[in-house]
């Protein structure tokens, strides 16, 4: 037998307007669907009694919705369930919602927190990085304190570090001298050279501000030409200087060098790196060339030996050689204790001896100054002793 289709998508039914089909309705293709619910059957629910209901739950069956909106027949005419009607549908139980995916950074930054929880620091700093709380410091010469509108400028270098740099008067008994320093901590901590502070009954300190401070000595380190003294009452805002790490310095690298020549504070001068592990020995006797040392005597100069030669005076028979970075930035006395800093804003090393021309009694006053001869104690160095120094010094 042919079957035809009603208009709605349902099958005719073949026993008659009046009766129920056994069969639920199928949808067409092309049916309309009826968002509205329909209006209940017109049959009474099935009442109690027949075997074949009390195998049923007691609860009247719901016709089962097609997609156009109809119901299929579940009865037949005496309203008692069929055998092959289809299954009376429970209670619909809502579906779960489906769990939303962290989109965007969000799930970025989820998966790279999980990957820094299951390898560790690299990761951790990749982390960092993309969140922006980069915490981490660094003592390498890839520290940029330079803004990067003045990266790798000479006058960029200046005006972040210079800041950081101070004049010494250290007096004595015989006189006084004058030398640059370094801070290092916001607290007043200085780095300086041993023979800039060397028997000095006081110390005096000019911030680049033109403020001037009493310092104490808190230690000495004559086998390293090193000493570290602290400001008394010690002003807020100080600018700590950043420590390189001078063991990535190479022959050629450009260099700018800071500080008090003849006692004209914050002069700067630049250059390169000329050598590296230069042999210098220096006196580490107190009295030894505190003439020369002394301003208006032997022209300031602190003495120092190099590859057999004594420069600025004699050195004496107490002495010790330490390793030095060699550069042809200019020096003059006043400049020991000052800092040699990298292109990037890093203290590289602490300026300690230089040679003039005019320590020579030889040369006449027109060869004076700089001849590009001057050593400088690795910062690497420094920061080693840093400790010894705190607790007193290797000469306490």
């Amino acid at each position: 037998m042919t079957e035809s289709f009603r208009r709605s998508g349902a099958y005719e039914n073949p026993q008659g307007p009046d009766q129920q089909s056994a069969y639920p309705q199928q949808q067409h293709a092309s049916s309309p669907v009826n968002p509205e619910w329909p209006p209940p059957p017109a049959y009474e629910p099935t009442q109690p009694g027949t075997a074949e209901t009390q195998v049923q739950p007691q609860v009247q069956p719901q016709p089962q919705a097609s997609a156009d909106g109809g119901y299929g027949g579940g009865h037949d005419g005496g309203g008692t369930a069929l055998l092959g009607a289809p299954p009376v549908p429970m209670a619909p139980v809502p579906a779960p919602a489906p769990k939303k995916r962290a989109k965007g950074p969000l799930a970025l930054l989820a998966a790279v927190a999980i990957a820094a929880a299951a390898v560790g620091g690299g990761t951790a700093y990749a982390f960092q990085e993309l969140t922006g709380k980069d915490t981490v410091s660094s003592s390498s010469t890839s520290t940029n304190v330079i803004p990067s509108s003045a990266k790798g400028t000479v006058s960029g270098v200046a005006k972040a570090v210079t800041p950081s740099i101070v004049e010494i008067s250290a007096a004595s008994n015989s006189g006084s001298s004058t030398g640059a320093g370094v801070i290092i901590t916001t607290g007043g901590e200085i780095i300086t050279n041993n023979h800039v502070i060397s028997g000095a009954s006081s110390i005096k300190v000019q911030l680049s501000n033109g403020k001037s401070y009493t310092a104490k000595v808190v230690g000495t380190d004559s086998k390293k030409d090193l000493a570290l003294i602290k400001l008394e009452d010690a002003p807020s805002g100080l600018t700590a200087a950043t420590l390189g790490n001078s063991d990535g310095v190479q022959v050629g690298d450009q260099v700018v060098a800071i500080g008090s020549p003849e006692g004209l504070t914050g002069t700067v001068t630049s250059g390169i790196v000329s050598a590296l592990n230069r042999d210098v020995t220096v006196s580490t006797d107190e009295s030894q060339g505190q003439e020369q040392q002394q301003q208006g005597g032997g022209n300031g100069q602190w003495p120092f030996s190099f590859g057999g030669q004594q420069f600025n005076g004699d050195t004496g028979s107490s002495t010790t050689t330490y390793k030095a970075l060699q550069t042809d930035a200019s020096l003059n006395p006043g400049n020991s204790g000052g800092a040699l800093i990298d292109m990037n804003g890093n203290i590289v090393g602490i300026n300690s001896a230089m040679y003039s021309a005019a320590s020579d009694s030889s040369s006449s006053s027109s060869s004076a100054g700089s001849v590009g001869l001057g050593f400088a104690i690795p910062i690497n160095t420094v920061k080693a002793d840093l400790a010894t120094l705190r607790a007193g010094g290797s000469d306490s």
